[in-house]
């Protein structure tokens, strides 16, 4: 076989792996894009065939439109409120499950991933029993430290109802990210932390110095992760808990683009925020990748 024969089935091999992918990815991402795009340009009620060419102008009104703004924050509250509760806490756990040698630390890996076979619409379900103010746990618990039985409404706030939703945002994302953190921890050779006790090194400077350093890219991964699952996916639990409410004080942009596209059958406005939650992934991931910019620490 001669070195042309070689390189050219060589080239039809990758492109057997490269052309379908990039297929499903034109049909699945890249085309639903670019029909939304085409779609925020019109004034349409997404019932019809009759569609008005309005230009700009749903992106005019979306700029001037206070409840986008308020969306806009509670989507980024979200993100910073995940990013530090999730982290913190998965790692921590994941650290005292590899480092102390909890003897139960299977049960309790598979105790913490259980929130992540739970379907979201079921957490909200969940969280919305445990902050009923007639019979929800949070409420019963509070009430055995008063004299009189609690009965606050935790979801009617309209100033601090979106605090409400991150215990179950948190909860339900803890497992996944300390099993990532504890296969990183794990995947460090035992002899750097011996060499680091017998230097006198205690566990607060072990963690800092050596654990962190060489699972930052596992972190910013996790990261990257929460904060787009968040922006485009934080949709399910507002809905379900809140429905964008009170008086629209929860509405997140995936809340506030179903309300107005199948809601208020407002479909190219509808768009017009889709679009938008795109774009702001994008900046948001590329403030971040440049934020948590690191040199590689390579283990030898």
């Amino acid at each position: 076989m001669n070195s042309g024969t070689a390189k050219w089935q060589r080239n039809v091999f990758i492109a057997s792996f490269i052309i379908p992918t990039l297929l499903f990815f034109g049909v699945f991402t890249i085309y639903p894009v670019l029909q939304g795009l085409y779609y925020s340009f019109f004034d349409w009620s997404g019932m019809s065939d009759n569609k008005t060419f309005v230009g700009l102008d749903n992106f005019k009104e979306l700029f001037h439109d206070p409840i986008v703004w308020r969306a806009i924050g509670n989507d980024y509250f979200l993100v910073a409120g995940k990013v530090v509760g999730i982290m913190a806490i998965a790692t921590f756990f994941a650290v005292a499950l590899t480092r102390f040698g909890f003897r139960m630390a299977g049960f309790f890996r598979s105790i913490f991933f259980i929130p992540n076979v739970i379907s979201v619409v079921v957490i909200g379900v969940l969280w919305n029993f445990i902050y009923n103010p007639q019979i929800g746990f949070l409420n019963a618990f509070l009430s055995l430290f008063t004299q009189e039985q609690v009965t606050i409404t935790w979801l009617g706030f309209t100033n601090h109802t979106i605090w409400m939703l991150l215990p179950p945002a948190i909860w339900a994302g803890i497992g996944f990210y300390m099993i990532l953190l504890i296969a990183a921890i794990q995947s460090i050779p035992a002899s750097y932390y011996e060499a680091a006790s017998l230097e006198g090194a205690g566990q607060w400077r072990q963690f800092r110095d050596i654990t962190i350093p060489l699972v930052w890219e596992q972190i910013k991964v996790s990261v990257l992760n929460i904060m787009m699952t968040t922006l485009n996916g934080s949709f399910v639990i507002v809905w379900i808990m809140t429905e964008g409410g009170p008086d629209n004080s929860t509405q997140v942009m995936g809340s506030y683009l179903y309300q107005m596209a199948f809601r208020q059958y407002h479909f190219g406005y509808g768009a017009s925020i889709g679009f938008i939650i795109l774009v702001l992934s994008l900046i948001t991931t590329i403030i971040l990748q440049r934020l948590m910019r690191h040199e590689t620490v390579e283990m030898s």
